[in-house]
């Protein structure tokens, strides 16, 4: 097993994604001036949440609804909810965060990362492993139980005069949370996909399938620099109990998807999705969300622990790792 892991990773290196999100990360840790415009990152963003929502809607047209759609959709649930609680037991054990930034920080945890998710079907389709395309709707639905996770610890283990303050400003956290951005595009991508179907799909092949990897890569080149920069000026923040937990955490939450994933009785495929939505670490929705509900969490944190550790880890060792786990497994 471990020579396949490092067959894997050796080939998942070497792919283009990975190669381009590595460019991304070195020209921003050695200050160069490229860049991708905003704009440009907004429309490679909006890319690829519609066709990996569309594409999951009408592979679940083409399959049907039944039982263990159901029953990803409530592993996903749960695992998102139960998750933050586990980073958070570990992160009060292994570093000195306060009660908040150490919530905060479990939260990202708990929800999911759509761009590894991503990354991680190429990987399947490149190795010619079906999976279920349901699982972008477990996607969606890991998104916001893990913000909810979060306020709670956050509200348990900090003081009240805290709690009162920020009380004033989750007013509308329920609404930013089902309205964002990322979410209603996903989702709604997915639904399209469902009601169109196979036919639908051939409409627009040529737009979704063919050039999907190469956009993802331009993303990811992005992604790269984002997590160059937060690498390079939170450096001090950054010390060794947050770097273990960035990397242990990870594959704690697989291991939780993959119990899941065996019991529901998922394709080896589907499987190792569930693992690395399981694993992976939020870096849009959840910022978002903990800017409105904890503005006192330090963002520097939780966004460099899931932008620049966690996030590279799954890309380059934790994929493969999730693959060769659910092959050995059997699903």
């Amino acid at each position: 097993m471990a020579d396949t892991i490092l067959s894997l990773a050796a080939e998942n290196l070497l792919s283009p994604i990975i190669l381009f999100f590595a460019l991304g990360l070195g020209a921003a840790l050695v200050r160069s001036d490229l860049s991708v415009p905003e704009a440009a990152a907004k429309a490679l963003s909006i890319y690829l949440l519609f066709a990996i929502g569309f594409k999951g809607g009408v592979s679940v047209s083409a399959h049907g609804v039944d039982s263990t759609l159901l029953l990803a959709l409530v592993a996903g649930l749960i695992l998102s909810f139960a998750i933050p609680f586990t980073a958070f037991g570990l992160l009060k054990f292994m570093t000195r965060l306060s009660a908040v930034d150490a919530a905060a920080v479990a939260g990202h945890y708990g929800s999911i990362s759509i761009v590894t998710f991503v990354a991680a079907t190429s990987v399947l389709q490149s190795q010619g492993i079906a999976s279920e395309g349901y699982l972008v709707a477990v996607a969606a639905a890991m998104e916001a139980p893990a913000i909810l996770s979060a306020l709670w610890l956050a509200a348990k283990f900090s003081s009240p005069d805290t709690n009162a303050e920020r009380a004033k400003g989750t007013k509308g956290l329920l609404r930013e949370i089902l309205l964002n951005g990322s979410i209603v595009l996903l989702v709604g991508s997915f639904f399209i996909g469902f009601l169109s179907g196979p036919k639908g799909l051939s409409e627009i092949e040529s737009f979704i399938v063919s050039p999907f990897k190469g956009v993802l890569c331009l993303f990811l080149l992005d992604m790269g620099l984002v997590a160059g920069r937060g690498l390079r000026s939170s450096a001090g923040l950054l010390r060794p109990g947050l770097i273990l937990f960035g990397v242990l955490m990870p594959m704690i939450g697989a291991v939780a998807g993959l119990a899941a994933g065996s019991l529901i009785g998922l394709s080896v495929g589907g499987t190792m999705l569930l693992m690395t939505l399981s694993a992976s670490a939020s870096y849009i929705a959840v910022p978002a969300a903990m800017r409105v509900a904890l503005p006192e969490a330090n963002p520097s944190i939780y966004l460099t622990m899931s932008l620049g550790i966690t996030f590279p880890f799954n890309l380059t060792l934790g994929i493969p790792l999730y693959l060769s786990i659910a092959q050995a497994t059997g699903g």
